[in-house]
């Protein structure tokens, strides 16, 4: 029986015009990213076991897939299994987002980095996660992060690249979500819930946009978190259930908040998103019928390392996200012994190529040289060198036959002219180029 040749679940083979477009994308988002100010590192694939495992990375800690050590004996594996604790035959693991090697990377050179550094990375992740639309088991981030700036200036530089990167691409119509873990703490104290309560209500909060008011309270109920903390959830969900978004200021935020929250984090994220909102009217941006920022009490954020304000990106033509980011003061301190101002933000690329409606693939001049068989190959290639040396993107073809099933292909491919090349061909200046389509 004949062994299956398609990619393992999760991951994906892509053809030429594919890759094209994705390269394009790739391309258009370092520039924006580099004009803002960014710098692009890399980092390796994998890192240390006990790294990638510390604590940092939520639930995706479960879903790293890890690298064996060598010669282990069937002893080792049958224990591994035996208790499912597999540090003991694992020493190394593929990263599962860029965010922890990046901390590492940071602690590693900070003698060589500026006070406030400014990082590009745009790598590949893993997760052995169950692969379905719009998630896979190996995707590639796009992640911009600013270390040393402890102020909201870093939040509004992030945000405001993305969305430029955003606009690059072609994209209209989304939309930043932002919020505060501080405001989100301050808000689970107000109805009751202890301190120790507050990781388990918020992955359950964190749901709320899947399961709705009703199935996060009966969540809550069913594990027994403190009964009259959740009666205030339940009273505070309804309250402000399809209350409509105004102009983002601290007087609407506080509007959709119960008492108790820090005014200074209410000022704080307020300012952020007026600053926002200025640098997009600055950037010409007119595509948004509705404002750009919106503040959502109930963005939580999956990762625990975050810290301060946090935001999503949303499209309307998407039931998830398309990125997001926040604050993460204290992610470097777990490798350096102190912590390190630190903020990001990550876009979902595989989610974003999904969303691009352009022939992305397409250069300014591609040409197609369709040649008869007895053209001297050392004529074509002299054609073709001379044809690059302008700038363009030239393929040779044969000719045959059908030659409109020839230039159909070539077409798709992403050239936009052709011309014939024949024995007497000399120069490039000889070829009568045609445009394709």
């Amino acid at each position: 029986m004949a062994s299956s040749v398609t990619p393992p679940r999760g991951m994906r083979d892509y053809l030429p015009a594919d890759k094209a477009k994705r390269e394009y994308a790739l391309g258009r988002i370092r520039d924006v990213y580099t004009r803002y100010g960014f710098d692009e590192i890399e980092t390796p694939v994998v890192e240390d076991y006990s790294r990638l495992h510390g604590g940092l990375g939520g639930d995706n800690e479960k879903l790293t897939f890890s690298v064996l050590k060598r010669r282990l004996s069937a002893d080792d594996l049958r224990a591994a299994a035996d208790t499912g604790d597999t540090s003991a035959i694992a020493d190394l693991g593929l990263r599962f987002d860029l965010t922890v090697p990046l901390a590492r990377f940071y602690t590693t050179h900070r003698g060589e980095l500026p006070p406030v550094f400014r990082a590009i990375q745009i790598a590949p992740v893993w997760r052995a996660e169950r692969p379905q639309k719009g998630r896979y088991r190996q995707f590639v981030q796009c992640d911009i992060d600013i270390f040393g700036e402890p102020g909201p200036l870093a939040e509004i530089e992030l945000i405001s690249a993305t969305a430029a990167a955003l606009r690059e691409l072609g994209l209209s119509g989304f939309t930043f979500r932002l919020n505060d873990r501080r405001i989100l703490t301050s808000m689970l104290t107000a109805f009751g819930f202890d301190d120790t309560e507050h990781p388990g209500v918020l992955i359950t909060i964190d749901k709320l946009d899947k399961i709705g008011a009703t199935g996060v309270v009966a969540e809550l109920r069913e594990r027994g978190a403190t009964a009259s903390a959740i009666d205030a959830l339940e009273r505070y969900l309804a309250r402000v259930d399809g209350q409509k978004q105004g102009e983002f200021d601290a007087d609407q935020i506080r509007s959709l908040l119960p008492g108790g929250v820090d005014d200074e984090v209410i000022t704080e994220l307020a300012s952020i998103g007026r600053a926002v909102e200025r640098a997009s009217q600055a950037a010409g941006a007119v595509e948004h019928n509705a404002p750009l920022v919106q503040f959502d009490p109930f963005l939580v954020r999956g990762m625990g390392y975050y810290s301060g304000p946090i935001f999503e990106i949303h499209h309307p033509e998407l039931g998830y996200s398309l990125g997001g980011g926040g604050r993460y003061d204290g992610v470097v301190g777990r490798f350096l012994g102190q912590d390190v101002p630190a903020s990001g933000a990550s876009l979902g690329f595989d989610r974003i190529v999904d969303l691009i409606e352009m022939d992305a693939a397409r250069h300014d001049e591609a040409i197609v040289l369709v040649h008869d068989r007895d053209v001297d190959p050392s004529t074509l290639v002299a054609l073709k060198t001379q044809l690059v040396g302008r700038g363009a993107r030239v393929r040779l073809e044969k000719r045959v036959k059908n030659l409109t099933a020839l230039l159909d292909r070539v077409t798709a491919a992403g050239f936009t002219a052709f011309a014939f090349v024949r024995a007497e061909h000399e120069d490039a200046n000889e070829l009568e180029i045609k445009p394709l389509g």
